[in-house]
């Protein structure tokens, strides 16, 4: 059973990495701009962010077998429709809709493990065990993309069919039947609410450089993002089985984790598209150079993540997280204090993505687990929702912030035009550090 979680995860993480290489070669073809590229990263993770936490209730609910497995067969078609579109705002709507499908079998992975086993070192090292898989694929789809958008962008959205297919069939004899259900209801109003106010408020965020800040429309969409999120806010407050129960977020773990994991999250994936666009569309790298190149962070979480659940027991998350958000400042601060104009790959970006990857390594399965310890199990999918969303909707927030600080720069000749956004992804990166820090200080104290 764990073995098919695990492979979800891997196919999940590889898709992430794989459409990244390709991005440049999407644009060239489909005529789509750095602004509308990073749709096709943020439309996935703003329909997986958005109904994560209905999807975590939903399996708890239904039960999270049949919930894992809907959802899956839904991602495989959306991957075979996003192979075969010519459209790049249709291609952008297939990437939404696997997000969506993603939303139901992430946190139903994640509470189907917490249930089973039990919390402690066991636990921890099942979580280890998934976090390596899930960093398996994602330096396995950097590989694997670099290799087929050379070929054609399009078999990067194609592979994952006969994988997902291969899980669900694996799946449909491997995982258990529920034994037990949550009791009540969904709360869809807080679901669309919430996804709505988060889709306007990237957009608003993206749109707002080239149409203006105090453009009228930018301004509208501005209050309508705001008051969809904070009818979210009253809608919970209300609601007699609310999506998020607020009450979870009075406990200062579950609080630090949830930022956690944003700053980590957030940090990197505005990075890596950073990194991309400029490797490939300023210095002229293959995609599979490009891939190379940002490999040695996923080779050091995939080397490093088995020992963490070890470390987790006779450490603590705190500590665990603490070293990761360490890792992850000082690699963003190396790659801006060496890089130049035109940084050195042993000298620069080698060094840095090793560090990143000791942050992903010791960060990710520690802050899982400080995120759901001590949560009862009929609420594990919310616990779990609730940290991927954070994750997957604070980095559409941040990417989308970087890409509207970078969109004055429309044809940039060296690093210095990417330096803003290394600047936000850096402060992102340190921010977590302090919040970490600081409860940890005063303890000591």
């Amino acid at each position: 059973m764990l073995a098919v979680l695990c492979v979800v995860l891997f196919l999940d993480g590889m898709d992430v990495s794989m459409v990244g290489v390709a991005l440049p070669s999407i644009g060239a073809e489909l005529g789509m701009s750095a602004s509308s590229l990073q749709w096709l990263v943020n439309g996935y993770v703003l329909g997986y962010g958005g109904l994560l936490l209905l999807g975590g209730r939903t399996a708890d609910l239904l039960g999270r077998r049949r919930v894992f497995l809907i959802a899956l067969g839904a991602f495989a078609v959306a991957s075979l429709v996003g192979g075969l579109v010519d459209d790049g705002v249709l291609l952008i709507a297939t990437r939404f809709i696997k997000g969506l499908a993603a939303a139901f079998t992430a946190p139903t992975a994640m509470s189907i493990l917490t249930t089973t086993f039990a919390e402690g070192p066991a636990r921890n090292r099942a979580l280890s065990i998934f976090t390596v898989f899930g960093a398996s694929g994602y330096s396995f789809g950097l590989i694997l993309g670099g290799l087929l958008t050379s070929v054609g962008w399009r078999w990067t959205f194609l592979t994952p069919v006969p994988l997902a297919l291969g899980a669900l069939f694996f799946g449909l004899r491997l995982i258990p039947k529920d034994d037990t259900r949550a009791e009540g209801g969904h709360d869809l109003w807080g679901a669309v609410t919430l996804t709505s106010g988060m889709l306007l408020a990237v957009y608003t965020v993206v749109t707002a450089p080239e149409r203006g800040w105090l453009d009228p429309l930018t301004v509208g969409s501005a209050v309508v993002a705001a008051a969809l999120l904070v009818a979210f806010v009253v809608i919970e407050n209300r609601i007699a089985h609310p999506l998020i129960r607020l009450g979870i977020l009075r406990i200062g773990s579950v609080v630090r984790a949830n930022l956690s994991v944003i700053a980590l999250m957030g940090s990197y994936i505005s990075f890596q598209f950073i990194m991309t666009i400029y490797l490939q569309n300023v210095l002229g790298w293959a995609p599979l150079a490009m891939a190379f190149a940002l490999l040695p962070a996923g080779i050091v979480v995939v080397f490093g993540s088995p020992l963490v659940g070890r470390l987790i027991t006779r450490y603590g998350t705190a500590r665990l997280i603490l070293a990761s958000m360490v890792s992850l400042s000082l690699g963003y601060l190396w790659f801006l204090s060496t890089a130049g104009t035109t940084p050195s790959y042993p000298v620069s970006i080698l060094p840095a993505v090793l560090l990143l990857g000791g942050g992903f390594g010791f960060g990710f399965s520690a802050i899982m687990a400080q995120g759901t310890d001590g949560i009862e199990d009929a609420e594990q999918g919310l616990a779990a929702g609730l940290l991927q969303t954070s994750g997957q909707v604070g980095s559409a927030l941040i990417l989308a912030v970087v890409t509207a600080v970078l969109a004055s720069n429309t044809a940039p000749t060296d690093l210095s035009a990417f330096r803003p956004g290394l600047n936000l992804v850096t402060a992102v990166a340190v921010v977590g550090l302090v919040l970490n820090l600081v409860p940890l200080v005063r303890r000591r104290a």
